[in-house]
């Protein structure tokens, strides 16, 4: 009995042990089964990696913003999950990166090249772009490449290297060098201020500088039209990629990808006349719909009537159900969290949007250093409004670096474009920013307060005619009648 006690305790264990073996592979195998998609559903975030830039991913006052970001913010939304941004310093090191911890794939309008195809999977395309050898302005104009003459600097392990590699059996004396850690709006900067005679570049990027850097010209064409896809990793078991593709067709297809598209190009060009012309119409036909909101609430928060009407203008021309693809709503352009933190519950509303934009831009100003004074305060306060205060602060930091006054908006001005350049903002608390649009922002804004209040002084003076007119006429029928004709 002792003996069969003892068998069969060794044949209860041998099965417990195969049992528990089986759990174990059920569960491996069943886990095994759950998809790359499902990974990311079952976790509730998509991590996407990028590179910061103007056309990719930046933040400023309205908060996270960039074409990349908001195309993945959207592809995100579809698939009921948040979206995670992570930065990379270089092209290289993003692309490596591609499919690990950091991010499941890279957005950061990434050229669809046959090098590259050897070890990425791209999503369909959803923009094409050509690359454009660009000079500055005033030199000689390079006609083909094989008449170069000076220095031609590409970022390292681009497409535009990849061309120019290509172009070396044509063009064997054709010669560049190439730099890690830059990005074509730096190195557009570099050509702009000569510290570079050429570059190569995408026309995206060209035509969203173009205006930052008004001396940079294009010279000619190195390559056909390329597209512009994500980058998955090759070992993935292709759930993502085949939801990104639908995501991408079905936003193409709902006109929302051109809208995108247009809103990234919106903003690329200076103010002109064709401004001047549309300004004069909207004071015309939306200005006096608003006007005693604006004196009221300019009055209330401290600030003079025209140029709070200036700033409504350049965030929405007194459109009071304006809309940004990040989310900004209403006559002054409200974020969600600054709404709530103006406690305003309904940014469409003109007098809710107007106290809180006033409202927020008096705290922007209430929160610089008082050694600071007018109208360097207003000034800083606007270009916080736009940028962000923090942004500011950086410029600031840099302006003080530099030897220069950082209570003095002449010279923050000089220094918020170095937010856009690696060598800067690397050493900086809130790293890239597109440091150029708070200068136009505050120039435009200053134009803006300036023709308003000469058109009030206009029609002031156009009042005051019209009553010594009236006057007159009175004085005169007074004097006809009281004449020997009335007797």
């Amino acid at each position: 009995m002792r003996g069969l006690s003892h068998r069969a305790r060794r044949i209860r264990n041998r099965g417990l042990l195969i049992l528990s073996a089986s759990v174990f592979l059920l569960y491996v195998t069943s886990a095994a089964r759950i998809s790359d998609l499902e990974k990311i559903q079952a976790n509730g975030e998509l991590h996407v990696l990028t590179i910061d830039g103007p056309t990719t991913y930046f933040e400023d006052g309205r908060g996270k913003n960039g074409f990349e970001y908001l195309l993945a913010k959207a592809f995100a939304d579809s698939l009921g999950v948040d979206l995670v941004m992570k930065s990379k310093p270089t092209l290289h090191s993003m692309l490596l990166s591609v499919g690990g911890p950091e991010g499941s794939f890279a957005a950061a309008n990434i050229t669809h090249t046959p090098d590259r195809d050897r070890w990425i999977q791209f999503s369909a395309p959803y923009m094409e772009v050509t690359q454009h050898l660009v000079y500055r302005r005033g030199s000689s104009r390079p006609r083909s490449l094989n008449n170069l003459n000076g220095q031609l600097m590409v970022i390292k392990g681009s497409s535009h290297s990849e061309r120019l590699n290509y172009w070396t059996k044509d063009y064997p004396n054709l010669v560049w060098q190439e730099d890690d850690r830059a990005e074509m709006s730096e190195l557009l900067r570099m050509v702009h201020d000569r510290e570079i005679t050429y570059t190569v570049v995408d026309s995206l990027a060209y035509l969203v500088s173009r205006h930052i850097y008004p001396q940079v010209r294009r010279a000619l064409d190195i390559s056909d039209n390329q597209a512009i896809a994500w980058a998955f990793p090759k070992h993935g078991d292709g759930t993502l990629l085949k939801a990104a593709n639908r995501f991408l067709q079905e936003y193409s297809a709902s006109g929302k990808l051109d809208a995108l598209k247009d809103e990234l190009l919106a903003h690329t060009e200076d103010f002109s006349v064709g401004d001047s012309q549309r300004l004069g119409e909207l004071v015309a036909k939306r200005l006096p719909e608003y006007q005693v909101l604006f004196q009221e609430t300019a009055e209330q928060h401290g600030f003079d009537w025209h140029l709070l009407a200036a700033v409504a203008y350049q965030e929405s021309h007194w459109n009071p159900k304006a809309r940004s693809p990040t989310g900004v709503r209403g006559l002054m352009m409200l974020t969600q969290s600054t709404a709530r933190e103006m406690k305003i519950k309904n940014r469409l509303d003109p007098l809710q949007s107007l106290q809180g934009g006033a409202a927020y831009l008096a705290k922007l100003k209430g929160r610089l250093p008082k050694r600071i004074v007018e109208p360097d305060r207003t000034l800083m306060s606007l270009a916080a409004y736009n940028v962000g205060l923090g942004h500011l602060e950086d410029a600031r930091i840099l302006t003080e670096r530099s030897g220069k006054n950082p209570d003095l908006w002449v010279d923050v001005r000089e220094h918020l474009p170095l937010l856009s350049n690696k060598q800067y903002y690397s050493t900086l608390k809130y790293g890239f920013a597109r440091g150029s649009e708070p200068v136009t922002y505050v120039d435009n804004i200053q134009y803006y307060t300036r023709y308003l209040q000469l058109n009030s002084l206009s029609i002031q003076r156009e009042n005051e005619n019209n009553l010594d007119s009236a006057a007159e006429a009175s004085k005169n029928s007074d004097w006809e009648g009281s004449g020997p004709s009335s007797l």
